[in-house]
């Protein structure tokens, strides 16, 4: 089990850290020692976990290049793209800006909430209401960009996660050469820069066709082309950080557990959210440590399964402000080797290879790379 270190060496402390070279004001420390620049490109791969880029380092000859003196840093809880990206936007813990995972429900409508797809009337500023590390940048004349897929220029989790920085889109079929340009571009504004720029197709060669796949190593191939094309046109003072949000685990039909069919797992659950790997029990009309008592029971070590306050007490969330802690399940449990937990309630995810969100090591730790 991989409890974070908030505070040192997380994805919150990245943009926090730049800031802090970039003179923003509140910021005046570097937690991760990142080098010092008036000028950076944060390039963040989704999927890239520490241990799968290591272990497919020869499908990444850029990055192989980079390896000597890459470092590894944690996701929070759990580690899932929108947990990790509002970390990183707001430089704070889940606990604090309560993007507490892929689904969550929401205390004031009893709504399971997707954050990814956000189908909902719930407004993303307010249900995520700090300030982000763009915000404050931009505020203090630093030309801040995101670069990313065009069709998330408006999206919940941009508005929630990483508003503030002026939004360069662009589309599925644009070459390496043009996405790279756009950064280039992005880079050269004002007298400093900050420039966030997404690639989200490892992550998705991963849950359609697993990680140990052709395609998801022909995916990987794909990012570190991307993330060569962008240095190569940077100039020299441009300092590039490269990392990912989480990694990943296959997860094998035969260690899928569905809740509906196990009267054990069923009984007690009024809702639930969060992802396969990553689950989170609402609990309405039962005791919580009845629920994780039957979870344990059932589960043996094949999860580690907490009541809620169980969890925030061990740290999984950093300091967990009031107001967010009703958005957490009750019970929560945490898949260990390939295991996870599935629900007819999420159609969404039962088609998936590739998964993440819980604590070991391979979905929790990811790479951090200085060009």
């Amino acid at each position: 089990m991989i409890i974070p270190r908030y505070g040192s060496a997380t994805l919150a402390e990245l943009l926090p850290g730049l800031a802090a070279h970039l003179g923003v004001p509140s910021y005046d420390s570097d937690p991760l020692d990142l080098p010092d620049a008036q000028r950076y490109v944060l390039i963040v791969v989704d999927g890239l976990g520490d241990q799968l880029v290591r272990r497919a380092i020869r499908q990444a000859p850029y990055l192989a290049g980079l390896l000597d003196r890459a470092r590894s840093i944690t996701s929070g809880v759990p580690s899932t793209t929108v947990t990790s990206l509002t970390c990183l936007g707001t430089g704070r813990p889940p606990g604090q800006h309560g993007m507490v995972g892929w689904t969550a429900r929401v205390p004031q409508t009893g709504e399971i909430l997707n954050h990814l797809f956000w189908e909902s009337a719930v407004d993303p500023e307010s249900y995520q209401a700090l300030p982000t590390i763009f915000d404050r940048a931009s505020a203090a004349g630093v030309a801040t960009t995101t670069v990313s897929l065009d069709r998330f220029t408006d999206s919940g989790l941009t508005r929630a996660a990483l508003r503030g920085a002026e939004f360069r889109g662009f589309r599925d079929e644009d070459d390496l050469r043009g996405r790279a340009e756009l950064v280039a571009r992005a880079a050269r504004r004002g007298d400093r820069s900050l420039v966030y720029a997404y690639e989200r197709r490892l992550d998705h060669a991963g849950h359609a066709h697993g990680v140990s796949s052709h395609d998801w190593h022909g995916a990987l191939t794909d990012a570190d082309a991307l993330c060569r094309a962008i240095r190569d046109r940077l100039d020299d003072d441009v300092r590039v950080i490269i990392t990912g949000d989480h990694g990943m685990i296959d997860v094998p039909n035969d260690h899928r557990i569905v809740i509906e069919d196990d009267p054990e797992l069923d009984a007690g659950v009024t809702d639930v959210a969060g992802e396969g790997r990553f689950r989170q029990l609402y609990v309405d009309h039962d005791r919580p440590e009845a629920v994780a008592a039957r979870w344990r029971d059932r589960l043996g070590d094949r999860a580690w399964v907490r009541t809620r306050d169980e969890a925030i007490e061990e740290g999984w969330f950093g300091q967990v402000d009031p107001l967010i802690k009703e958005r957490y399940g009750h019970v929560v449990a945490a898949f260990r080797d390939d295991w996870a937990a599935m629900t007819r309630r999420m159609e969404r995810e039962m088609g998936l290879i590739g998964m993440h969100g819980s604590l070991t090591e391979a979905e929790m730790v990811v790479p951090l790379f200085v060009d």
